[in-house]
């Protein structure tokens, strides 16, 4: 492990915002459990570098919850940087967060390191997909910048989760991804949402990481749309200058209240 202070990034995901923040998604109220992660994450002893919001920021895609975002996030003073998931509207997402601090910017340089941003939403439907454009624009900023590590930041799953439903909806065309990455050894972990849950694996060199939502969970191994009880949480990434990671998936103390077990999605 190089000796040196690791680069710190916070990755919240799945935020689900209403345009209302008193509104429920599933009986729960999702704007309190994004500050109440929040809360957690600012009271840790780790000063966070960069905030990675991995998708599904909103529920309502309008502007009133895309604003929500950029309110709470200034608060905490990380640079903030968001892409979009399945739920979202890119269009309003890049009009709304534009501020200094939280912006939709596609890369990040942190000393030796680069954080990579990609978009894999297919407007209108709940998959993912990586566009020609997107691995041409991941390509040619590998190639630019050989001498950096780089973290990749996606919103959809690129391996499967073991939930039946959930596997259908990941990024199509993962394959072309890692045949692409694999030219490139500096590619040390892609992270990302959408899966309401946590995972930690690796494929060859490049480790692959899901972060629970700030919401409510998924249960995992489920063929069919199922919630769990499992408290939100984010993930805390450390960096550091000889290429290795770690990370842990920090969740609240408090449990979920009024979450509605009997629906078939949402």
């Amino acid at each position: 492990m190089a000796a040196s202070n690791p680069i710190s990034v916070l990755q919240i995901t799945d935020t689900h915002i209403m345009a209302m923040p008193d509104a429920t998604l599933l009986g729960i109220k999702t704007a309190h459990y994004f500050n109440a992660v929040m809360e957690l994450a600012s009271r840790s002893k780790t000063k966070f570098d960069l905030c990675l919001v991995t998708g599904d920021l909103a529920q309502e895609p309008v502007p009133e919850s895309y604003q929500y975002m950029v309110d709470t996030l200034e608060q905490y003073q990380s640079p903030c940087v968001c892409l979009p998931g399945n739920h979202d509207d890119l269009e309003i997402m890049q009009a709304v967060l534009c501020t200094e601090t939280v912006n939709c910017r596609k890369r990040v340089a942190l000393g030796k390191w680069q954080v990579i941003c990609l978009n894999s939403q297919i407007p209108n439907s709940p998959d993912g997909l990586l566009s020609e454009i997107e691995l041409s624009y991941l390509e040619n900023t590998l190639k630019d910048y050989p001498d950096l590590f780089s973290l990749i930041a996606i919103h959809h799953n690129c391996v499967p989760c073991g939930s039946g439903w959930m596997d259908v909806m990941m990024v199509k065309n993962a394959q072309a991804l890692f045949e692409l990455i694999s030219r490139y050894p500096n590619v040390r972990v892609i992270i990302n949402g959408h899966i309401h849950q946590e995972l930690d694996t690796q494929v060859d060199s490049v480790r692959v990481l899901s972060t629970p939502s700030t919401c409510f969970q998924f249960k995992p191994n489920s063929d069919s749309f199922t919630l769990d009880d499992t408290s939100p949480g984010y993930r805390r990434i450390e960096l550091y200058d000889d290429g290795s990671v770690i990370t842990e998936v920090v969740r609240i103390p408090e449990q979920l209240s009024g979450l509605q077990h009997n629906t078939h999605g949402y």
